[in-house]
C-alpha cells in the first residue's frame, strides 16, 4: 500500500492542486471570475457630445459666383456649357524681403514678424523661399531665405477674395481703381500693395515697419477679356479708361 501511494504523488507534478482547489493563504491563479470593466463616465460623456462633424459652410463668393456669375458669363461670351464659364483657381500671396535678409539680428526679427503679419492676413501660414543664385552687389547667397510667399485654394481662397474686396481695398489711400491692364495673356490677374496695414487683421499699432505684398489671382480664362469679366463679375473696381490695352 505504501508503495502504491509513493507511485501517486510521483506521478503528480509538484503544484498540482484538484479543481477548485489552492494552497491556504494563496488566491487562485487568474484572479478567479473575471470582472467587466466599465467605461469611465467622463469618456461616455466626451464621445456622446462629439457626435458627427458637420461639414464647413461655402463661402459667400463661391455661391455667388455659381448662382449669378456663371450664368452671367456664358450669356456674355456665348458659353453653350456652364462648365466653359472661366472660373478661379487659386490666389498666391507673396512677400520680397531679402533686405532683412542681410541685415543681421534685427533683420531676422522683422523676417519673423512679417511671416507672422502674412500668416494672420492669409489664414494659413506661408512658406519661406529661398534665392536660386548668388548676387554679390546686394550681398545674397544661393540658398538664402529671401521671401514668403503662400497658396489659397478654395474655401479659404474665396473667403480671403471676399474679405480683400470688401475691406481691405477700400482702405487704400487715394485709391482710384485697379489697373485693368494687369493681366497677362492667360488671363491671370497681378496686384500689389505698398502696405499690409491696409489688411484689418494686421494690427497698425504694432507694425514697426511698412512691407508691400504682391497678389496673383490665377484663372481658367483663356485670354485678357475672360479674366477681366470674371473679376469685374466679382467686384473689382477697375479704373475706367478709355481704351484696354492687352498684354
Amino acid at each position: 500500500m505504501a508503495d502504491e501511494k509513493d507511485k501517486q504523488k510521483k506521478g503528480k507534478p509538484e503544484g498540482h492542486h484538484p479543481k477548485g482547489e489552492h494552497p491556504k493563504g494563496q488566491p487562485p491563479k487568474g484572479g478567479g471570475q473575471r470582472k467587466e470593466k466599465k467605461p469611465k463616465a467622463a469618456a461616455v460623456e466626451e464621445v456622446a457630445d462629439e457626435g458627427p462633424k458637420q461639414p464647413a459652410p461655402p463661402a459667400r463668393l463661391y455661391i455667388h459666383y455659381k448662382e449669378k456669375i456663371v450664368p452671367n458669363l456664358s450669356q456674355h461670351f456665348g458659353f453653350k456649357n456652364a462648365l466653359a464659364a472661366p472660373r478661379l483657381e487659386k490666389i498666391v500671396l507673396s512677400m520680397g524681403i531679402g533686405r532683412f535678409a542681410t541685415s543681421g539680428g534685427e533683420g531676422k526679427g522683422n523676417f519673423e514678424k512679417a511671416e507672422k503679419e502674412l500668416t494672420v492676413i492669409a489664414g494659413q501660414k506661408p512658406v519661406r523661399t529661398k534665392a536660386k543664385k548668388s548676387v554679390a552687389n546686394f550681398k545674397v547667397r544661393q540658398g538664402m531665405e529671401t521671401g514668403l510667399k503662400v497658396t489659397l485654394r478654395g474655401g479659404r481662397m474665396y473667403e480671403f477674395l471676399d474679405r480683400l474686396i470688401s475691406l481691405a481695398i477700400p482702405r487704400v489711400k487715394d485709391f482710384r481703381g485697379l489697373d485693368p491692364n494687369g493681366f497677362d495673356k492667360s488671363g491671370n490677374y497681378n496686384m500689389g500693395f505698398s502696405e499690409q496695414t491696409i489688411f484689418p487683421e494686421v494690427n497698425s499699432a504694432e507694425v514697426t515697419f511698412q512691407q508691400g505684398l504682391n497678389i496673383t489671382i490665377v484663372t481658367t480664362a483663356r485670354n485678357p477679356d475672360q479674366g477681366r469679366e470674371l473679376l469685374k463679375q466679382f467686384g473689382f473696381p477697375f479704373r475706367e479708361t478709355s481704351k484696354v490695352e492687352a498684354r
